[in-house]
């Protein structure tokens, strides 16, 4: 069974690492520090396979260069339309990306929003979503559109339910502060509040969470719900029509108030 293992890195992103018993190769998704990576490799006799990117930030992908030149033969992938350098599998929508070793074949969807191109990668219960979708939240947006992260995000909400989200940043109980705002009577919500406090109380990740737990609490995925509707309303002073609309004052809510 394929083991994933958060790799902390700066303040609070994570490198998701994958491995299997009795197999000498793994995978990396999104090294923007390669100091844990090689840490990780070299304590465990272990040798790099795959470098997997979510989206071109530099603190998803500064450690890829000193990572390739210590396993030269590591195969970088990322997304096709995005000008990252280091990038030499260029995926899009439809690719897949088969980790034989880890008997892992994985997806390639395309959730562009946060960046004009941002991929994810889904296989076996798993998803690996950078900056698209957060425990709790979701990405800014930057280079890519409102329009374009409201879909993804509506997107990923349409996968199993069972599915593990592995975001890449420990924003959890921050984003959990203003899913508050708009839900305060949200039970599952309070509860979630409570179970990750703790857990970071105890020194340990949020992450993954379940897709279920998301759609039961997140904000960014409940664009259709009542309550949800009626608080982005109040705050954005005006009728909402469809999802997107209601993204967008979300978003430009907690970007300008919470944030």
């Amino acid at each position: 069974m394929t083991e994933v293992i958060a790799l902390p890195a700066f303040d609070d992103n994570y490198i998701w690492l994958l491995r299997r018993d009795g197999v000498s190769t793994c995978v990396v998704v999104d090294p923007g520090d390669e100091d844990p990576v090689i840490e990780y490799l070299e304590a465990h006799e272990l040798t790099l396979s795959d470098i997997l990117i979510t989206h071109k930030h530099g603190d998803h992908t500064g450690g890829v260069r000193e990572l390739k030149r210590r396993w030269p033969d590591a195969r970088v992938c990322g997304p096709a339309h995005e000008p990252i350098a280091v990038v030499e599998k260029k995926l899009r929508e439809g690719d897949a990306v088969a980790l034989d070793e880890l008997q892992l074949n994985l997806q390639v969807l395309d959730v562009p929003g946060h960046t004009e191109s941002h991929i994810a990668y889904f296989g076996n219960g798993l998803l690996f979503c950078g900056d698209t979708l957060f425990a709790g939240g979701c990405g800014r947006v930057f280079s890519g559109t409102f329009e374009q992260l409201s879909d993804s995000l509506r997107r990923i909400a349409g996968l199993p339910k069972e599915t593990l989200v592995y975001c890449a940043h420990e924003y959890t109980l921050a984003n959990l502060g203003f899913a508050k705002w708009v839900e305060p009577e949200n039970t599952e919500l309070l509860q979630r509040i409570q179970d990750d406090q703790r857990q970071r109380a105890r020194g340990l990740p949020t992450v993954p969470s379940t897709l279920k737990l998301e759609l039961a609490t997140n904000p960014f995925l409940r664009t259709g719900q009542p309550a949800v509707i009626a608080a982005a309303e109040k705050w954005a002073g005006s009728t909402l029509s469809g999802h997107r609309e209601v993204f967008r004052a979300l978003r430009q809510w907690k970007d300008r108030d919470y944030d």
